[in-house]
């Protein structure tokens, strides 16, 4: 099952006010906050990445996988989900305590081999 876009719109209608964006990954979604990747959206389920923010603060989710093999995430319960203003902090604090991505290096353009042309002998 892959998640319902009218719910990824909810998710990023309850983070109003913070810096947040949704990316389409591998059927699913990335949520990002502060240009950091902070969870994912999987099964019409949010799952916040774990960081070092105050246990106080996940005492409303769960730990499981957002999909199966993967390492385990903070699910964020539906009746979470309706309080925006816990919401919004949880994800703020997640996003202040996660490291920023490494910059990117642009890639080389690989050097082309020229092949000479065959001359023309006419």
């Amino acid at each position: 099952m892959s998640t319902s876009p009218d719910v990824v719109a909810f998710i990023e209608d309850q983070l109003g006010g913070l810096f947040v964006r949704t990316r389409a990954m591998f059927g699913e979604f990335g949520l990002y906050c502060d240009e950091k990747i902070v969870a994912l959206i999987c099964d019409d389920d949010l799952f916040l990445k774990p960081s070092s923010i105050d246990p106080v603060l996940l005492e409303r989710t769960e730990l499981a996988p957002p999909y199966p093999g993967a390492k385990n995430y903070y699910r964020v319960p539906g009746d979470a989900l309706e309080d925006r203003d816990w919401l919004r902090a949880v994800v703020q604090a997640t996003a202040d305590a996660l490291p920023l991505p490494k910059p990117r290096t642009p890639k080389q353009a690989k050097p082309r081999s020229v092949t000479p042309s065959p001359s023309q002998d006419s």
